[in-house]
């Protein structure tokens, strides 16, 4: 039986640009619709792909610890000023030199620093990791009320 490599991330990324359809620019995933990954193999997965080596995921509990000094270590989750969505949370597994953070930014991570793993990443694993990562981000309230918002 012939069977398939799976698809990878660069594959995915690919998909989504193909069927942005009639959207306002040619690269919107606007109507896409991400499918639901699991939380414990997207914890594997960011173990298996060594996120671990430069990232420590607030709260979570039995994640190697990172070997950097811990001013070099870059915390995802907790507190953040700003939803994350998936495509933020994508864009910073696939696209690690996009500054789609303030922490990303703090830290001037880029792909010489941040291995990419679009080669080796399935889909699957991709879909699994930011099912794993997307809850543990909790939105804050503005430091100030906007008064033209409800």
């Amino acid at each position: 039986m012939k069977t398939t490599p799976p698809l990878t991330a660069l594959g995915l990324s690919m998909v989504l640009m193909l069927t942005s359809g009639c959207a306002p620019t040619e690269k919107s995933t606007r109507g896409f619709v991400f499918p639901e990954g699991d939380v414990a193999r997207g914890k594997a997965t960011f173990v298996e792909l060594k996120c671990t080596e430069c990232h420590q995921v607030h709260d979570v509990m039995g994640l190697p610890k990172p070997d950097l000094p811990s001013g070099k270590v870059i915390l995802l989750g907790g507190e953040v000023r700003t939803t994350k969505t998936y495509g933020d949370l994508l864009t910073a597994i696939i696209h690690p030199s996009k500054d789609v953070t303030a922490k990303a930014a703090d830290h001037s991570r880029s792909e010489e620093t941040m291995p990419m793993v679009n080669d080796v990443m399935t889909v699957q694993q991709m879909l699994d990791l930011v099912t794993f990562l997307s809850p543990q981000y909790e939105k804050l309230e503005p430091l100030h009320h906007d008064p033209f918002m409800p």
